[in-house]
């Protein structure tokens, strides 16, 4: 479909300009496609000749490529379009942005460019957080026979999503670079530490990082992974009506990733509510963890998520271990927990039998 319709065209320029435009010409950037130097490049630019009151003016129209430069998703590519137009009018010099807006699948082009603030407008749910499930198990100190059908539902979720697979090794990467540099990420999250913080000095988070960044060129040996997933699958994000009926909201990160960023966000959540209760991973969350583990792996048969899920399980530690987060926990907790992040990163091959071994110095 060309984004370049004539008539919507001169019915957004008449918009954004406050009076009635004709349509000159529309043309590529000069010299674009006969580079010789610099053969690759972000934009793609249309040069719009346009008459309005007796005189013309040229606007250039660029667009970002789809692109291994993080530029994969078409949120990428809107956010350096925002970005760019919140920054060019600020700096002396620089060329003037008039506008920034939308090609629709209808063709139409709408204008952003006096947004304020982006919104979503989604369906109320209603049901219980699965987060209360574990609370009420904590409480009890004991199973129900809903609680086990419950976590092998979820578990059966993952297995049903994780089967949808994708061929485009650039889109794993990506999602393993996120993993160790983005903000809501693991050196976010090293970020966000208190530097006062004792318990956690630098050089120990600069270590984890370190250890994370070799992990990242082990697992971008493992593109033939990529899969569809959730990217925030935590018990906070599921609600459960009655019985196994389920819904899971505020998906992460983009659509494509490692199954294992799905599973450790929802495992560690066993271990922790075990750690808060035993001080280990014991009685019924253990019985939890490991039903949701195996019936995982063997409606997967994926013994490989094993050897790549341990940089996954470090993002969540420092996500629960982090005062910010969770300012109430005991000394005893956090250290069992940065046990476990290290333990786990010196770790080959993850084994779900020795949770405990990992929380310990």
């Amino acid at each position: 479909m060309s984004y370049y319709r004539e008539d919507e065209l001169q019915r957004y320029y008449s918009q954004i300009l406050g009076t009635k435009v004709k349509i000159v010409s529309v043309s590529g950037l000069g010299g674009e496609e006969k580079a010789k130097l610099k053969k690759a490049g972000y934009g793609i630019h249309r040069v719009i000749e346009v008459e309005y009151n007796g005189t013309r003016k040229k606007y250039l129209i660029e667009t970002v490529a789809p692109s291994q430069f993080g530029h994969e998703y078409m949120p990428d590519r809107a956010h350096v379009v925002l970005t760019a137009h919140t920054t060019y009018n600020r700096l002396p010099l620089h060329v003037r942005s008039l506008d920034c807006g939308a090609f629709m699948s209808d063709g139409r082009i709408v204008s952003v460019g006096d947004a304020e603030e982006f919104f979503m407008n989604v369906e109320f749910v209603e049901g219980t957080l699965y987060k209360v499930d574990l609370e009420k198990i904590s409480e009890r100190g004991s199973l129900t026979n809903l609680d086990e059908k419950r976590a092998e539902k979820l578990s059966d979720y993952l297995v049903e999503i994780h089967s949808v697979k994708r061929n485009e090794p650039h889109l794993y990467v990506k999602r393993i670079r996120e993993l160790i540099g983005h903000g809501e990420c693991i050196f976010g999250l090293t970020d966000s530490y208190p530097p006062d913080f004792e318990l956690v000095h630098q050089v120990k988070l600069s270590d984890i990082e370190k250890k994370c960044i070799d992990w990242r060129w082990k697992l971008k040996n493992y593109t033939h992974r990529l899969c569809q997933e959730h990217g925030d699958y935590h018990p906070w994000n599921i609600f459960f009506r009655e019985g196994t009926d389920l819904t899971v909201f505020d998906r992460s990160r983009g659509e494509w990733g490692e199954a294992a960023d799905d599973v450790t966000a929802l495992t560690i959540n066993y271990i922790f509510f075990s750690l808060l209760k035993y001080g280990k991973l014991e009685g019924p969350f253990e019985k939890l963890y490991h039903l949701f583990f195996n019936n995982y792996l063997e409606k997967t048969e994926d013994e490989e998520i094993l050897k790549v899920l341990q940089p996954f399980y470090a993002w969540r530690c420092l996500v629960i271990a982090n005062p910010i987060w969770y300012p109430d926990l005991s000394k005893d907790t956090r250290l069992k927990l940065f046990n476990f992040i290290n333990n786990v990163l010196n770790t080959e091959i993850f084994d779900p039998k020795e949770v405990n071994s990992y929380l310990k110095t």
